[in-house]
């Protein structure tokens, strides 16, 4: 795999998302909260994650178990997408808890583990950055 301009655009947006995520949940925690920040940084890493799911959809896996071209963490797309759906819906209905949940389970299932599986040597990004950029394997 290359890096096309949609694998270079998933990848930036994910960044993105995995960087802003702890700042909106952060905004929310402690005794001072920050509901205005919150709402911004809430709002701009919702955007990124609906792009990155979208963007994921167009691209294919070359991995011997894929089906149709989409591999197993090509599941992640629903999973983040009825989410965020949830949430939104949740906190529309004043369940801020469940709101919660639901933001938090997208945050780390699609961008922390996402991310821990996408940088695994034998992975397009994990062979780049350990084996081409580091020289470590």
């Amino acid at each position: 795999m290359t890096l096309t301009p949609i694998v270079a655009v998933h990848m930036t947006v994910a960044l993105l998302a995995t960087a802003l995520g702890p700042v909106a949940l952060w905004a929310r925690l402690g005794a001072r909260q920050r509901p205005v920040l919150h709402r911004a940084f809430g709002y701009a890493w919702v955007t990124l994650m609906i792009v990155t799911a979208v963007s994921a959809m167009f691209i294919r896996s070359t991995l011997s178990f894929s089906i149709a071209g989409f591999s197993p963490i090509h599941l992640l797309i629903p999973f983040t997408l009825i989410n965020l759906f949830m949430a939104f819906r949740a906190l529309s209905r004043g369940e801020i808890r469940r709101h919660r949940r639901h933001m938090l389970g997208v945050y780390f299932g699609a961008c922390v583990i996402a991310g821990f599986f996408t940088l695994v040597p034998g992975r397009y990004l994990g062979n780049l950055i350990w084996h081409d950029w580091l020289r470590w394997i």
